[in-house]
């Protein structure tokens, strides 16, 4: 049974509510759970920062992903071509819509690679190519992987064609049913992992860091960290998640849907830090070294458990699935455009975009080779560090002010159109009164994320 019973509706609809909501969660889900998140959480006082993440998931995520849920419904177009039915004649908010489309292509610009990466090291660990090396050779191996452009740039190329073969094939019979076993895949994983990691000798330290809270210490930056961490965990403010809103029916009011997303994707990273922190105190690392977390120090820890090479495996299985989610559904979102817009097929769209999105991401993929001696904030940085702050600190806080603002005013979409929406369906209903809170609390907490974002630059 279709989700969508509207027969009179041609646009492609999902096959299922639980493929709604795993295609959403996937495009949610990815490195930023799995790195980010313990990361920060480890920088910050463990359980203390996850208590005042989750809070601020639901007061800044949980909205801005029931609004961008609710233009797509709405409009059952991409975020631009939504906006721009949407909005009332002679405004431009659906300028902030193609805004949100560009975001897209930055992210995928450099996240292709990233999570190439991941893929490699799958088959690095296949292979045993750690297995007897020193902490020193393991960072000397992912720096030697780093600077050879040929190797990068393949396992880039991988990504690309296999994410947009997937999206070749139909929303259903591709983004839907990969999503589905990606995300089914990753919680048995992660299962598996997560009991590896706290059966190990001296795992309790880390397990009691993680989950005990001790408020001393938090500070102000921890605070801010956890705003921007709830803010950029979902993706919303790129209209990312709008394109599935515009795939599904009106069955069910929308606040329930976005609140599973929110509860998987917080599960995925909750579950995460289980795997990452009671491993790293059991063999005394720091679980908030920064990017070598996942491709330097995790490695090290494989090596000196047993069966090492099983769990690497595991473990890289289950970051390049988290990985592989985030660009099926960023390049679902990026055809679903050129298909609304320029009436393009679903397999031309696929091959462009698919030619495209590689070339546009070859400068990030040679940035640690021939393009390393690019380095916009000084030394050290790459041209991976400008895309992701466009992206992150930038298009994501000004394309979530905007469909805040659209969603809260009457020269925009206006809020009662949006609370129609958003309620229209079986479900919890979101109330009147929090009109308020969007319109006058929301857009300002966002505003703080994006002039944190440049501060935290300037630092």
């Amino acid at each position: 049974m279709q989700y969508d019973k509207n027969k009179n509706d041609e646009r492609e609809q999902l096959a299922s509510r639980l493929g709604f909501l795993l295609i959403s969660a996937g495009c949610a889900i990815g490195l930023g759970n799995i790195w980010r998140f313990p990361y920060i959480t480890g920088k910050y006082g463990g359980a203390a920062f996850v208590v005042i993440y989750l809070a601020f998931l639901l007061l800044l995520g949980f909205p801005i992903l029931l609004m961008e849920y609710s233009i797509g419904r709405a409009g059952k177009l991409n975020i631009a071509g939504a906006m721009r039915k949407l909005e009332p004649s002679g405004t431009k908010w659906h300028l902030f819509g193609y805004m949100g489309i560009v975001g897209n292509i930055i992210l995928v610009m450099f996240y292709t690679t990233v999570a190439g990466w991941g893929i490699a090291y799958i088959y690095y660990s296949i292979t045993g190519s750690f297995n007897g090396l020193s902490p020193q050779e393991v960072g000397d191996f992912f720096g030697n992987f780093l600077s050879n452009p040929k190797e990068i740039v393949f396992w880039m190329g991988i990504v690309v064609i296999s994410g947009f073969w997937v999206c070749s094939r139909g929303l259903q019979n591709g983004a839907e049913k990969i999503s589905k076993r990606l995300m089914a895949g990753m919680f048995v994983i992660l299962i598996i992992l997560v009991f590896k990691s706290v059966s190990l000798e001296g795992a309790s330290a880390g397990i009691l860091f993680y989950l005990k809270p001790d408020f001393s210490l938090i500070n102000r930056d921890a605070v801010y960290a956890a705003m921007g961490q709830a803010f950029f965990t979902l993706s919303t403010g790129a209209g990312g998640m709008a394109i599935f809103g515009s795939y599904i029916g009106k069955e069910r009011a929308l606040s329930g849907e976005a609140m599973n997303v929110v509860v998987l994707d917080t599960s995925i990273a909750l579950l995460a830090g289980l795997v990452i922190f009671p491993a790293a105190f059991a063999f005394g690392v720091d679980a908030g070294s920064g990017p070598e977390l996942l491709f330097v120090t995790l490695p090290n820890i494989f090596n000196n458990m047993k069966w090492g090479i099983m769990w690497g495996f595991l473990f890289f299985v289950f970051l390049s699935s988290a990985a592989m989610s985030t660009v099926i559904a960023i390049f679902e979102n990026i055809m679903a455009f050129t298909m609304d817009e320029w009436g393009w097929s679903r397999k031309k769209a696929a091959l462009v975009d698919g030619i495209g999105i590689f070339v546009l991401s070859l400068p990030c993929a040679l940035s640690f080779g021939p393009l390393s001696s690019i380095q916009p904030f000084g030394p050290g940085s790459g041209i991976l560090d400008l895309e992701d702050f466009i992206f992150s600190y930038n298009i994501l806080p000004i394309g979530a002010i905007s469909i805040v603002l659209f969603c809260a005013l009457k020269r925009g979409w206006g809020w009662d159109n949006f609370l129609t929406e958003a309620n229209t369906g079986i479900g919890k209903k979101i109330p009147e009164w929090s009109k308020y809170y969007a319109r006058y609390v929301l857009p300002l907490v966002i505003l703080v994320i994006l002039v944190q974002g440049w501060i935290n630059l300037f630092k």
